[in-house]
């Protein structure tokens, strides 16, 4: 029923230009886009505003390119994927170690919040591997969905996750989040 939903709402938008209808469509996705980016961006969430309505923006302008082959929310997190890419690849050029999202020891010591030290770790990892896995764990979706927002093969996928997980789990594990030893 939710996907009909979805739908229909395309159709309002797609048809009749209905923004009423988009603008439905933007409230139920804005969060989980966000969410993506913000895991992408490393907490960044002015650039994460920046990065889902650019996305939205796209969304809006191509929505007759939605065929509904896949659910809208897999055609959305697509698009956002796309304009991640683009945005990494602009940057590409002047990023270094000291804006890589790295925090030193003080830092992660003065705000010690569970999710400063998980942007911390998410900065440790491969770009594919941060997306697959804030696809997955932050944003729930299963391997299939994340193969087709990223393209990628699903065995790729896995991979991704895996090795991802594994560098988490070591990470806040060395940060003091593991179980104790007793």
């Amino acid at each position: 029923m939710e996907a009909l939903s979805d739908v229909s709402l395309v159709a309002q938008v797609a048809v009749f230009k209905n923004k009423r209808a988009f603008d439905q469509l933007v409230r139920k996705y804005q969060s989980p886009v966000r969410r993506f980016f913000l895991g992408q961006t490393l907490g960044d969430s002015q650039l994460s505003d920046d990065l889902a309505q650019e996305t939205f923006l796209k969304a809006y302008t191509h929505i007759t390119s939605f065929k509904g082959l896949s659910g809208f929310s897999t055609w959305l997190y697509r698009i956002a994927y796309n304009v991640l890419i683009d945005y990494r690849r602009s940057q590409k050029t002047t990023t270094d170690i000291d804006s890589s999202g790295l925090q030193n020891k003080e830092t992660r010591q003065a705000d010690t919040t569970l999710r400063m030290d998980l942007y911390g770790a998410l900065a440790l990892l491969k770009a594919e591997e941060r997306t697959c896995i804030t696809l997955q764990l932050m944003e729930g979706l299963p391997i299939d969905k994340i193969a087709k927002v990223t393209n990628m093969p699903e065995g790729t996928v896995k991979s991704h996750l895996s090795r991802g997980k594994k560098q988490l789990a070591n990470y806040l594990r060395e940060n003091g989040y593991g179980r104790k030893e007793v």
